[in-house]
């Protein structure tokens, strides 16, 4: 029997990770190491230190330049990447087993989420995992309490109105609105 690649690289790849996946535990053992660093990294005041902490969380170097305004909830961080000068307000959750970039100079409002995980509509199917990645391009700036469903691409330069759900990727240099979101302007 062929050994499949580690639960991780699986989600990252894509793969829908049944209920009774053979290592489906390592995403909760995950989740409340992750946790762990979260109820550290939501106590501080210190800038230095919540980059310090989002760095152990995402296993990548956070630019002096990224301010994150906390509390930020996260449910495992290894596949979130975030760039330069990028500013993330209070209430950000991050559902990131599907893969989270964040490109430079992105702005996220108050009360954003990114959920780059979803389940099937069979009810019989429903417990099982989907992971399909989220970009958010360069200087987009998303909205306070806009959620950003997963395998969206955002992209450059767009605007994602407050209160927006979005379910399909953003051309670049647009403002989408509504629920789902829709394109209402190009900017110029």
């Amino acid at each position: 029997m062929m050994n499949k690649p580690e639960i991780f690289n699986r989600l990252k790849q894509g793969e829908i990770i049944s209920p009774n996946d053979p290592e489906a535990y390592k995403m909760r053992e995950a989740s409340f190491a992750t946790k762990a660093l979260l109820l550290q990294i939501n106590q501080s005041s210190n800038p230095t230190e919540i980059r310090d902490l989002l760095s152990g969380i995402t296993a990548s170097k956070i630019d002096e330049s990224v301010t994150v305004f906390t509390p930020i909830y996260i449910n495992y961080g290894k596949h979130t990447k975030i760039g330069r000068n990028v500013f993330i307000n209070f209430n950000c959750t991050i559902l990131d087993l599907g893969g989270v970039t964040i490109d430079d100079n992105v702005l996220i409002a108050p009360n954003v989420s990114l959920l780059s995980e979803g389940h099937p509509l069979n009810p019989k199917e429903r417990h099982a995992l989907i992971p399909k990645p989220i970009h958010i391009k360069k200087n987009a700036w998303i909205g306070a309490n806009a959620t950003i469903l997963q395998g969206v691409t955002i992209g450059e330069n767009a605007v994602v109105a407050a209160g927006s759900v979005v379910t399909k990727d953003v051309p670049d240099n647009t403002i989408v609105g509504g629920i789902p979101a829709k394109i209402i302007k190009t900017l110029e």
